[in-house]
């Protein structure tokens, strides 16, 4: 039995990502800037995707279905043709970016796996999920690698009683779904902020909670688990 089951999230924790969504975002209310009065179309956008999550899910295609759905909705049904193809252009432009890989990532799994097994657990889109763990050449570095489409305490139970080891963690940038949740499913949860958060993914950081712990960058993950490892 190993010592430690260690979670990684992904997206934002592993590789870069949010910010490509900010960034499509931009260019999103450009495009609807001639189509459409007010200023609220964040609001709007940030509504529809609150609303579609239990539909399509986390990732860019649904991002890209709610994009469509704002534009609609903000321009009263007049937007037109062109725009939507734009939109849908924005959504294949996501999909095909490269991965750019956080400081320290490739240290930071290495490390963690000298202590036990080492899973990703990250949510979205099959298919771009798959895409860029191939492109990112950390896949071989993981023992199992789970796909979901949330992140629950029910999820944590379910992924670390399958790999049986006597302690457990999960590492990521959400508070929301990497930290919180795994605190609740008895696993320690360690926060390594990032600079770009989207806004269904903030939360308060439970600082009184013994198994919570904060790090400034994957660079500190080794030496945190040098302080756990034989006292967790």
């Amino acid at each position: 039995m190993p010592s430690w089951t260690i979670g990684f999230d992904a997206d934002d924790t592993l590789w870069h990502n949010e910010r490509y969504f900010r960034l499509t975002e931009d260019r999103f209310a450009e495009l609807l800037s001639e189509h459409m009065e007010g200023t609220d179309l964040p609001a709007r956008l940030l509504e529809a995707e609150r609303r579609n999550l239990g539909i399509y899910g986390f990732g860019i295609k649904g991002f890209v279905l709610s994009m469509i759905e704002t534009a609609i909705e903000a321009t009263s049904g007049r937007v037109p043709a062109s725009v939507i193809a734009e939109i849908l252009a924005m959504g294949r432009d996501m999909l095909a970016h490269p991965i750019d890989l956080l400081p320290h990532a490739r240290e930071a799994v290495e490390a963690a796996a000298q202590e036990g097994e080492v899973v990703l657990i990250t949510k979205g889109d099959l298919l771009d999920q798959e895409r860029k763990l191939a492109q990112s050449g950390l896949g071989e570095m993981f023992d199992a690698v789970e796909i979901v489409s949330d992140k629950t305490p029910a999820t944590y139970l379910r992924i670390f009683a399958r790999h049986g080891a006597r302690h457990s963690m999960m590492i990521g940038n959400s508070l929301k779904s990497d930290v919180i949740p795994a605190l609740a499913a008895g696993a320690w949860g360690v926060h390594v902020p990032h600079g770009t958060t989207w806004a269904l993914e903030v939360a308060e950081p439970p600082q009184e909670h013994p198994r919570f712990r904060e790090i400034r960058s994957l660079a500190e993950l080794p030496s945190l688990l040098g302080q756990l490892g034989g006292h967790p």
